[in-house]
């Protein structure tokens, strides 16, 4: 007898990592065809930093190859985790009408829910990294001219490395581990843990890129602020 019966419906752990994969592929080719709705709405250009997204820097940069294809992945990634929030919404939809109209209340729903944010979480460092969302602290940053701006970015950025690097070196003992031992939860439900700590060492490596990618930009957008100053 399983340890599960009894317990009514329970999300098969396979259905749960399956899912995961490949219901955002799905709502993100669906949500292609409305893209010809907004084609008269001008876009930036992928790879370029955007005056919206760091207000100080007016110039753009077009982005070489691999800033492209970094910044490619960065948009699709942040997208991709986005419709998982769909996944957290239906599943306490389903606990609560299980718990308050059958009285059958659901061992999964709310660890499948806190582990999905959980690696949504992991998985958008890069895509906010593209679009300047993360946290800056700005008292001196502001007092600077737009080309000391980009050169404090420059000179900030081995802080960011220091740390992308240490949580992927982190990330990837924690994931090693996790898939060695088999580790799982520890609730009933018991689901594998590796695949979330496996998020968490590929949102490190994707952060480090986009990292990589950004630097690249401030470089090139600082060099012509200055061939521009000296014209």
């Amino acid at each position: 007898m399983s340890d599960l019966e009894g317990f009514g419906f329970v999300l098969p752990h396979w259905l749960y990592w399956g899912w995961l994969a490949v219901m955002p592929l799905v709502l993100m080719a669906l949500s292609r065809s409305t893209k010809a709705d907004e084609a008269e709405e001008p876009h930036p250009v992928m790879g370029e930093l955007q005056a919206d997204e760091d207000p100080v820097i007016r110039l753009h940069f077009e982005g070489n190859a691999f800033t492209r294809v970094v910044d490619w992945i960065s948009e699709k990634s942040g997208v991709f985790v986005a419709f998982w929030t769909v996944n957290a919404v239906c599943f306490y939809f389903y606990e609560v009408v299980m718990r308050y109209f059958f009285n059958m209340p659901t061992i999964w729903v709310h660890e499948a829910s806190f582990l999905l944010l959980g690696m949504q979480y992991l998985l958008a460092g890069a895509y906010a990294l593209l679009h300047g969302a993360h946290v800056r602290v700005d008292v001196m940053y502001n007092l600077l001219p737009e080309r000391g701006r980009v050169g404090m970015d420059i000179f900030t950025s081995m802080f960011f490395f220091i740390f992308a690097m240490a949580l992927a070196g982190t990330s990837w003992t924690f994931f090693n581990d996790a898939y060695q031992m088999g580790e799982t939860t520890v609730e009933t439900w018991g689901i594998q843990y590796w695949p979330v700590k496996g998020m968490m060492l590929l949102g490190s490596v994707l952060i480090l890129l986009a990292g990589i990618s950004r630097l690249i930009k401030d470089i090139v957008l600082f060099v012509r602020m200055g061939r521009e100053a000296a014209k």
